[in-house]
């Protein structure tokens, strides 16, 4: 992480005084995400496999952004972003028993998935292609409930939550004259055998102060908590709707 943070933060120093805002800005957008799930969660030394296991294999999430801008160069821009992704189940329990949970059983399972990002970034450029690095704090929180589906059945409960620094970037191409850009953004951390990515590529078309995207977003979580480990993938179209001003 250290490697990550002076190299980024390295670039940030340079970017600062390039960095460039005429005037007062911003916009909110509200987006719709339609995902697949794959990977495992592991509670202890046990595991379950949320898409074979669980039956969680995609789920629609609806996020929100804003970003304020301003013409101050040594100052930052702000952008936030909440993600909520809630999925439920019905499955089997795999091979071996989950956290009390015996082998075999049937279970029924709600995952849920909050993360809120504060981004901290510059314009380096700032004309038809367009070029922010910056900075996120990323609280993320996820929890995975399996209940057997008996009465007074065994109920587990697994949780990882955490705050992680991650580098930034974003970069989008303006057809001149036309109000459509292409463009990718994302967000990433590796470290001490943790990582996190969130990107996406995109299509956008402008009109006035209206902005439409199209395009297809990949996230992945493989984060431990002291027993508790939560391994991953999501990734998808999403369509969304904004306005800038």
């Amino acid at each position: 992480m250290r490697r990550l943070m002076i190299a980024v933060g390295g670039s940030l120093v340079l970017a600062a005084p390039l960095a460039n805002a005429d005037v007062l800005g911003g916009g909110a957008t509200v987006s719709y995400w339609n995902s697949d799930f794959s990977g495992e969660v592991v509670n202890k030394s046990s595991a379950v496999d949320i898409e074979k296991d669980l039956n969680m294999s995609s789920d629609g999430n609806a996020n929100f952004t804003a970003h304020f801008e301003h013409p101050v160069p040594v100052l930052p821009n702000v952008r936030i972003n909440y993600t909520g992704i809630s999925q439920s189940g019905s499955g089997k329990i795999g091979p071996a028993a989950f956290d009390g949970i015996v082998a075999g059983a049937d279970v029924n399972s709600d995952l849920d998935i909050e993360q809120l990002d504060a981004t901290f970034y510059y314009e380096v450029l700032d004309n038809w292609v367009n070029l922010d690095l910056g900075l996120t704090a990323r609280k993320f929180d996820g929890e995975l409930v399996l209940r057997e589906q008996i009465v007074g059945g065994q109920v587990s409960k697994t949780t990882v939550d955490a705050v992680v620094p991650m580098g930034y970037l974003a970069a989008r191409f303006d057809l001149p004259f036309t109000g459509v850009s292409v463009g990718v953004e994302g967000n990433v951390i590796s470290y001490s055998g943790d990582s996190l990515h969130d990107v996406n590529a995109y299509g956008q078309y402008e009109f006035a102060l209206l902005q439409l995207r199209a395009g297809y977003r990949q996230m992945a979580i493989d984060y431990e908590d002291d027993d508790d480990r939560l391994d991953v993938e999501l990734s998808g179209p999403f369509a969304s709707i904004g306005v800038n001003f």
